[in-house]
């Protein structure tokens, strides 16, 4: 269910005052940007650069960014494969359209869509990855156009991080969901970094596709946001090497709508626990359909 935190008379007056200064100024700057400044071959430091502006406007301002036994002060000391790097995988929860504008400023990943049965992705840009967080679930493979897996990504851009969101579906960040096959095919010496984002206050998880109006309110309305970003050590796909699969910088096409290995399973119980740990969540088993079964009697309640 979708988190809300309660407010005085007073601040509700002041949280519709800052709602309607923003919300112009918001829609504009965002706007131009996807329909305009996206599409142009602007440097990557200039693009990072408005889609801080983008979260700027929100009050998104401050982000704890911890590396997981690191301490802090020493982030600046640690070697550039402690983050993800280019020709690495992030596996990062989702809660909210914010996740893939933060990912996409910080680390400028190829974004994916994953899918619970199929080890298969598809490739889909910024906006569309902002635009899932509160789209209904997809639980059908993508088009034969669009087939691909994270090792053919990984193979066709080595100079780039590929973000996955495994869990196929936006939480409200209290939970992580099943994960997605779509991990399983991960070359061996990929590093597969678990990302958690957790916001302050967390009114702006997003669990019910199609609250955008609620979303922007509560996006918009308050001063500022918090970001406590967590980023787990690395680990590695060794399923790959214990059922015989493809070689490290190749293909992992084959079976890719086969039953879940345990070498696989364990795999994905990994980055899940890690998930968890560093959100300071639980693992739940509900899984997509039940989410969507779950969403609908809530909705109807609601009426």
């Amino acid at each position: 269910m979708p988190t809300t935190t309660p407010a005085s008379p007073l601040w509700s007056a002041i949280h519709v005052l800052i709602f309607f200064f923003r919300l112009p100024i918001f829609l504009s700057f965002a706007g131009f940007y996807f329909l305009f400044l996206h599409h142009l071959p602007l440097p990557l430091v200039a693009r990072k650069l408005l889609l801080w502006g983008i979260m700027g406007i929100p009050g998104i301002w401050w982000i704890d960014l911890q590396i997981d036994g690191v301490k802090r002060g020493s982030l600046s000391q640690q070697p550039p494969s402690r983050v993800p790097h280019p020709r690495s995988v992030i596996a990062a929860n989702f809660t909210s359209p914010v996740d893939a504008l933060y990912l996409a400023a910080i680390f400028d990943p190829i974004f994916t869509v994953s899918y619970p049965t199929t080890r298969r992705v598809r490739r889909i840009g910024l906006l569309r990855a902002v635009l899932m967080a509160l789209s209904s679930s997809q639980f059908a493979p993508p088009p034969p156009s669009d087939d691909n897996t994270l090792a053919d990504l990984l193979a066709r851009c080595p100079d780039r991080v590929i973000a996955v969101f495994p869990e196929c579906a936006t939480t409200n960040g209290k939970g992580i969901m099943p994960l997605s096959p779509s991990l399983a095919t991960v070359p061996s010496d990929v590093a597969i970094f678990p990302v958690s984002m957790r916001y302050t206050p967390p009114d702006i998880a997003t669990p019910v596709p199609g609250a955008w109006l609620a979303f922007l309110w509560k996006l918009l309305s308050r001063p500022t946001h918090w970001i406590r970003v967590r980023i787990a050590e690395g680990t590695y796909n060794t399923s790959l090497a214990t059922n015989g699969g493809a070689p490290a910088s190749g293909a992992g096409t084959q079976n890719v709508d086969g039953e879940i290995t345990p070498e696989e399973q364990r795999l994905l119980d990994r980055v899940a626990e890690a998930l968890a740990r560093l959100g300071r969540a639980k693992r739940v088993g509900l899984t997509l359909a039940d989410k969507k079964a779950f969403v609908d009697v809530w909705k109807r309640g609601k009426k």
